[in-house]
Parts: structure tokens; sequence; C-alpha cells
């Protein structure tokens, strides 16, 4: 009965030192100290953040070895080779029991297993055996081999909360492991501009951690050194951070991953609809909806599950097995990542009544070849 309690003891004060650090890091400690009077400062502040110092310390010494540099190359007109970089992390994947280095699609584009170099913590340089891409969710994967690689842990991105503090890794500006200390400030993030725009899987967890060009691709992690994200974006005037940056959250990112290396292409489930990106407030007030929620239908494709299904124009699909649907871009997210052949619940408002429909998804990529 002792251990439950070293545990709870253990957990309260790591809160605290994260709590103190965080104030720290924001700049409040100081006023907070000197508003109190410099008398009445406490000989026991100074020890809690020392504390929160050192638990921080030790997770980036555990992190370290696993978060690389990536550097690629290409060929340009006019400007000969040109060097770009960013960064990623080693994980293990638990179905083969293989090391891989998990990354952005956008950190190596194109390129083929010879123009990119892995910069591992201890100096070595790899060259990646093989690599698979997803541009849809910006997710890519380099496998590798060589002794005494150390993995980092995938985490659970969903037992974030608001608040829950962070680490970003990896590489910004070329400065090589380099960390940052921020909170989660918000998740769910969708429909964000990013690149040609093909990103379709986004669900991005939002950060003030600074994030900056050349971290893309390195991991975020929980305050137990975990990976939680992979972080892929910024939101920027300047090209540098601004206090907004996005990660791929550790549980899609492990779907993408898994799909990835299990068979060399991301399987996506389809549906089989056109659906309306510009759903206003007044169509849906047209429509008998109390307010504008979830996503229109403006079409729906022959011989696809929705077909079959019966779903019609002007239906809008407001939960997706049981979880209430924000936008067309939530709809599309949520279906893209549902297994192949999982029958589903959709509720469907139509013409002034909620229904249930069942629908049985299909593989996108084959009913596309099909459709050709």
């Amino acid at each position: 009965m002792t251990a439950p309690r070293r545990f709870a003891q253990s957990e309260g004060w790591l809160l605290a030192t994260f709590v103190a650090l965080g104030l720290m890091a924001a700049g409040l400690y100081p006023s907070l100290a000197a508003r109190q009077g410099a008398d009445s400062a406490r000989p026991g502040d100074v020890e809690v953040l020392e504390a929160a110092g050192r638990q921080l310390s030790s997770i980036t010494a555990r992190l370290m070895p696993s978060v690389v540099k990536i550097c690629s190359r290409r060929s340009t007109k006019g400007r000969g080779t040109v060097q770009e970089t960013g960064s990623g992390v080693i994980l293990r994947h638990a179905a083969s029991g293989r090391l891989v280095v998990v990354t952005n699609a956008h950190v190596i584009g194109d390129r083929a297993p010879q123009d990119l170099q892995i910069h591992l913590h201890d100096g070595r340089i790899l060259t990646p055996r093989r690599t698979w891409s997803d541009t849809a969710s910006d997710m890519a994967v380099l496998e590798v081999s060589a002794a005494g690689l150390q993995p980092a842990e995938w985490g659970d991105s969903s037992s974030l909360q608001i608040g829950s503090f962070v680490i970003a890794a990896g590489s910004p500006f070329d400065l090589s492991h380099s960390v940052s200390l921020g909170i989660i400030s918000a998740k769910g993030r969708r429909s964000l501009k990013l690149g040609a725009g093909d990103v379709i899987n986004q669900d991005f967890l939002q950060t003030d951690a600074a994030i900056n060009p050349g971290n893309s691709g390195g991991p975020l992690v929980d305050i137990r050194g975990k990976v939680v994200g992979i972080n892929t974006a910024i939101a920027t005037t300047n090209g540098g951070g601004s206090g907004v940056a996005f990660s791929i959250p550790s549980r899609m990112a492990r779907r993408i991953v898994d799909d990835l290396l299990r068979y060399g292409r991301v399987r996506r489930a389809y549906l089989g609809v056109v659906l309306d990106p510009d759903f206003t407030a007044e169509e849906a007030r047209q429509l008998k909806l109390s307010r504008r929620m979830g996503a229109r239908v403006l079409n729906v494709t022959p011989g696809t599950p929705a077909a079959r299904a019966r779903l019609q124009a002007n239906d809008v699909v407001t939960r997706f097995q049981k979880i209430p649907v924000a936008d067309f871009d939530h709809l599309i997210h949520l279906v893209s990542l549902e297994p192949i052949g999982n029958t589903v619940t959709l509720g469907v408002w139509r013409a002034g009544r909620q229904l249930e429909i069942r629908v049985s998804l299909s593989d996108r990529d084959l009913l596309g070849a099909n459709s050709r």
C-alpha cells in the first residue's frame, strides 16, 4: 500500500514544479514574488524552481538520444544543390519491432533515400534504407539500421488537456537537439492551409512551445517524456515562430505509421459524398437546424457506400459514431481514418428530423481505381 502513496506524492510534486517552471517561463513568478515583497520570499521557492529544472533536465536527457536532425539535398536551377533541414524521432513499430524515424512528409519531400542524411545525437550520420510518405497527413517514415539506437516511447495524445505541459524538441534554424517548454493551447484544430493544401487529415494539437523552421518532424512530448505529437506547422507572419504551433496527435500519427509499414500506403475509408465547404448559418436555418452544425451533403456519388446507404443531397451529417461532427473537414478526417470495412452509424438531419443511418465503409483508393 505504500507504493500508491509515494506515486501520488511524486505526481503532486511534479505538478507543483512544472507549475512553478511555467510561471517562471511566462515571466509571472518574479512579479508574484515582488508583489509579496522581498522580505516575505520563502526559502523553499528556489528549491521548487530547482526541482522543476532538474525534472525538465531528466526528461530531455532521456529524450535527446531519440531525436534526430534530417538533412535533405535537392538540385535547383541556377542555385545548384540546396540543403534543407528538419527533425525526426526514433520510435519502435509495435507490430514488427522495427526501429524507424518518424518525421513530416514535407521534410523529406520526394527525395530518394540517398539524398537524405539522419544525424544522430552521438554524431553518427545514417542514410535511410527506405522511406514511406503520406502527404494527406504530412507524415513520413524512414527505415534505419544501426547499433545502439534509442527509441522514444509513444504517449497517448487523447489524455492531454488544455493547459497540459509539453516539450518540443528538434533542430530549429539548424540548431540541433534544442528543446522548448509550453502548454497545449487547443485541441482539434482543423481547416489549416498547409503547403499545397493536400493535408486532409487535420486534427492538430496547438501549442505555445517555441517551434520554428527546422522543428518540423520533431517530437512533442508530455511531462513523462512520451511522444504525444509530431510537430508540423507554425502560424507566422515573418517566417519565425509566434507562439502558435501545431502538432499531429500521436493517436493519429501511430495509425499512419502502422499503415505505411504494413501496406506501403495509408488505407483510407470512403463515404462517397460531396460536402459543402461553405455551409452557412442561413442555410442551416432553412434546413430547420437550430444552428450551423455538421457537414451538409451536396451530392452523393453513385455506387459508393453513401449511395448504398441512401444518403441524400441536403442531408446534414451531425454525428459520426456518436462523435458530434463540427464541419465538413471534421467529417472527412473521421471517415478517412476509420478502419476499412467497418459499418458505422451516422447521425443525419433530414427534412427536420434526426435519423440514424448505417454505412459500410470502403477503401478510397480501390473505389477511385474502379471509377476510372
